[in-house]
């Protein structure tokens, strides 16, 4: 089961931040060069292997049959190693671009503030808000944590609807294995 959980983990976790790291590391200079759609719909692609996972270890390890405790059990281990991954990911790409996301960061949503004709008043709300943040995230332990629970509970989420799944023998039956 061990080696099951940290390969698909160690797949997923590499299809969420590959795509991550060169998004931001390829953009321009001052700009967030990141789109949360794009971002969550990438951990939505990576962590479908969380399923995959699943259905595998139900078909080949446990004989087609699985119970809900021990698929969540499955999911959530791949879950796991994949925003393990996705934090390192992370943490290497702010590395490598030297902090600029917290700035950019701030900055477009600073802007976004403005842009909406807020008040001065609000602006300044904003700007103190992004203050606080910037002085939050440079703290790594704060920053690995805000990272890991981006990612985790999406790979709940479809762990969880795995699990609900794939319990059914019915649902997806294991393919008896071809002989020739």
């Amino acid at each position: 089961m061990l080696n099951l959980i940290l390969a698909f983990g160690i797949a997923a976790g590499l299809v969420v931040a590959v795509p991550m790291f060169t998004m931001i590391v390829n953009s321009e200079p001052g700009s967030a060069g990141h789109s949360m759609i794009a971002g969550y719909l990438t951990m939505l692609v990576g962590l479908s292997l969380v399923f995959i996972g699943v259905k595998r270890y139900r078909d080949r390890v446990q004989g087609g049959v699985i119970r809900f405790g021990t698929a969540l059990g499955v999911g959530l281990g791949i879950s796991a190693v994949a925003s393990v991954l996705y934090v390192i990911g992370w943490e290497l790409t702010l590395a490598l671009t030297n902090y600029d996301f917290v700035d950019s960061y701030a900055a477009a949503a600073i802007e976004a503030k403005r842009a909406s004709g807020a008040s001065p008043a609000e602006v300044a709300k904003v700007v103190a808000a992004m203050a606080d943040f910037r002085a939050q995230y440079m703290n790594p332990w704060i920053r690995m944590a805000y990272s890991f629970v981006e990612i985790f509970p999406v790979g709940l989420l479809i762990s969880l609807i795995s699990a609900a799944l794939l319990r059914n023998s019915r649902f997806l039956p294991a393919r008896p294995a071809r002989t020739m």
